[in-house]
């Protein structure tokens, strides 16, 4: 079995807008229903580990079809094995903490003053509707506590 670190488009989100909202334990719930092992939400905002014995195709595909069958939403997951969440979290070329400002991850590594989001090139860049099915951002605590 491999762990695998999976990241919901769109849900529990605040700031923007908001696909899907459901609790924590019923997605747990339905990914476990899917056959997925040892199953744990982080945070209440789409943020889950769990394991399979599949590749990373196969867990993202099998938990989209879950949680479209149990929520009825169009859902997007990006899963990644953990030693991947693990390598970009390390490779973060920012300094972690840096007063006011966030720390994010989105394939390139991003930091913004806290509050300016949602109101940055990028921020707004990526809420367009056409990077929605193929994007997501988290923020490097987030990461942090995936990984521990």
């Amino acid at each position: 079995m491999t762990q695998f670190a999976a990241f919901l488009r769109g849900v529990n989100v605040g700031g923007g807008t908001l696909t899907m909202a459901f609790k924590m334990a019923d997605m747990a719930t339905a990914l476990n229903d899917a056959g997925f092992a040892q199953v744990r939400t982080i945070l209440a905002s789409g943020n889950v580990l769990l394991e399979s014995a599949s590749g990373v195709a196969t867990v993202r595909e099998k938990a989209e079809a879950a949680l479209r069958e149990s929520f009825g939403y169009d859902a997007r997951v990006f899963a990644y094995d953990i030693d991947t969440v693990r390598a970009i979290d390390a490779a973060y070329p920012f300094e972690r903490e840096v007063d006011g400002h966030h720390s994010y991850v989105w394939i390139v590594y991003w930091q913004v003053p806290k509050g300016a989001t949602l109101d940055s090139t990028i921020g707004k860049t990526m809420g367009k509707p056409r990077y929605k099915s193929s994007t997501t951002t988290r923020n490097l605590r987030t990461l942090a506590k995936m990984l521990h």
